[in-house]
């Protein structure tokens, strides 16, 4: 098994892709062991002394790491994703414990009037902003919207990165001002 890497612009995190489908379904973002444990996998990222962030997808998996060194940490987390996917282990269990609708939940608010133009912002989120987002190895969840301002969740290598701040602010807020009149900031949440 081959298992790619790839940098993303948030230095802290890495890219890992194996090279096959990692989860069906929304993206799961663990920001501690005990959230992880619904995850085999993440379980066995979080064990890794150094990690704090494990990030699954559709295709690959974003680790996040605390200031250790990715020399150090990087060869056990290869070797983690490779024992985790030839075990043929799934990588997210039901019914253990952990209610897996909480991953669902998404909590959004908005104003019933609003509604027409909440669903143009998640459709241009959804088509324009999130594949682009996912090629850095992280994802962008719609919150909600009030006066004029979007609320925006960003999820594994976007979650803490540096230039999260400049893509909300000279990218989405940019696309979303254009597309949807009404739109008046980008806010992270």
């Amino acid at each position: 098994m081959f298992i790619q890497t790839e940098a993303t612009p948030n230095p802290a995190t890495l890219k890992f892709l194996p090279g096959r489908d990692v989860l069906v379904g929304e993206p799961r973002d663990f920001r501690s062991p005990d959230a992880a444990a619904a995850s085999p996998l993440a379980t066995g990222l979080f064990a890794i002394s150094g990690v704090t962030g494990v990030f699954l997808c559709s295709d690959f998996i974003s680790v996040t790491k605390d200031d250790t060194n990715w020399a150090h940490i990087k060869p056990a987390i290869l070797g983690v994703i490779m024992d985790h996917f030839l075990s043929g282990k799934p990588v997210i269990v039901e019914g253990n414990g952990v209610d897996a609708s909480v991953f669902d939940e998404v909590d959004e608010f908005y104003e019933e009037e609003d509604k027409e133009m909440v669903e143009v912002i998640k459709e241009l989120l959804a088509t324009r902003v999130r594949p682009a987002v996912a090629m850095d190895g992280g994802d962008i969840i719609f919150k909600g919207f009030k006066q004029g301002t979007v609320f925006l969740h960003m999820q594994g290598a976007c979650s803490g990165c540096p230039s999260s701040t400049a893509t909300l602010k000279n990218g989405i807020e940019n696309l979303l001002r254009h597309f949807v009149p009404g739109v008046e900031a980008v806010q992270q949440v």
